[in-house]
């Protein structure tokens, strides 16, 4: 681990401005943050700790939704009554199965989370390049891209939260970098897809902080997150997907799918949203939507599998969502 300077702002502003000065990097409570340091994975000249700054805590109700600081912690997350109407979010907490993760691990620290890639963990940087030949392309692709991964970045996006919360409609404030400066956007936009290793897996700046996330409405809908993990115990997802749909007289009136884990940003999926509008939805029409979500996928040598996983996916958080999963499979 390289040697840098600690930091611990107690306001929005004070974070903002630590943050403006070029090689800050944010900590929230550091579990993934502090082993990429020590491995050299990630360098830094100053980390952050945001932890003392108290107004990016808290889950209430703004705006007719539901407002949830970054730096609200699972547990947090899956024990306010202002979420039980968000049970696609509930879903992906069940699948977080280690009580340190859901009691330290932070909202802002699971969006924000870089990607898993052994490559760039094993220090050949996000995009896993050596000698201009990309790792992911020629060598073991088995977790990789199935979707969005014609350019250089094969990694798949590691936010478990993300695709539900850009199901329900989501947007993010983002502080700075002016001291009094604030944004709101679509979580989706929040994303990138790098195509040099300059570029960030979000639109972040210097001395831009992600602070808040704001859910509408969840009157009159329903959702549900799939998630598909390889072992029982602590995983990441190979695929998943989280459905948010309005009903009407038992019919879809609208609906959002959006894929996790198979490309280098959450995954909108509207030609599955097309097929389950006007229709009630059935265990024969949620098995058609799962498969329009794959209809354009682009498996890299070794992990054509994942494309079944992901239409499995689909299909199952949408009976998840309309109480069918036991027995509709």
């Amino acid at each position: 681990m390289n040697p840098f300077e600690y930091a611990q702002p107690n306001t929005e502003a004070e974070a903002v401005a630590l943050l403006a000065e070029r090689g800050s990097t944010v900590l929230a409570s550091g579990m993934d943050l502090m082993p990429l340091l020590r491995k050299s994975v990630v360098e830094t000249e100053r980390v952050v700790d945001i932890s003392r700054v108290e107004s990016l805590r808290g889950i209430e109700a703004v705006g007719g939704g539901v407002t949830i600081g970054v730096l609200s912690t699972l547990e947090d997350i899956a024990c306010n009554p202002l979420l039980a109407d968000y049970p696609s979010l509930k879903d992906v907490n069940e699948g977080i199965r280690a009580i340190q993760v859901q009691q330290n691990g932070t909202l802002g620290g699971d969006l924000c989370h870089l990607p898993n890639c052994w490559y760039f963990r094993s220090g050949y940087g996000l995009l896993g390049r050596e000698n201009g030949k990309s790792l992911p392309e020629i060598g073991d692709n088995r977790y990789h891209a199935i979707f969005g991964n014609a350019g250089p970045a094969k990694f798949v996006s590691a936010s478990r939260f993300a695709p539900a919360l850009i199901a329900w409609g989501a947007k993010v404030r983002i502080a700075g970098p002016e001291p009094d400066a604030e944004k709101w956007l679509p979580l989706e936009e929040f994303y990138q897809t790098p195509k040099t290793e300059r570029h960030g897996v979000t639109v972040l700046t210097p001395g831009q902080l992600l602070t808040h996330v704001w859910l509408p409405s969840a009157e009159n809908k329903v959702s549900a997150t799939y998630e598909v993990l390889e072992m029982e115990g602590l995983d990441w997802p190979l695929a998943s997907a989280a459905a948010t749909l309005e009903l009407e007289a038992g019919r879809v009136r609208t609906a959002t799918i959006v894929l996790g884990h198979v490309a280098p940003t959450p995954w909108f999926s509207l030609v599955a949203a097309d097929v389950l509008v006007g229709q009630p939805v059935t265990p024969q029409l949620a098995q058609a939507a799962g498969e329009a979500a794959v209809s354009e996928a682009t498996p890299l040598s070794e992990n054509a599998y994942k494309v079944r996983l992901a239409q499995t996916s689909v299909k199952r958080a949408l009976l998840k969502a309309t109480n069918q999963l036991e027995g509709g499979l």
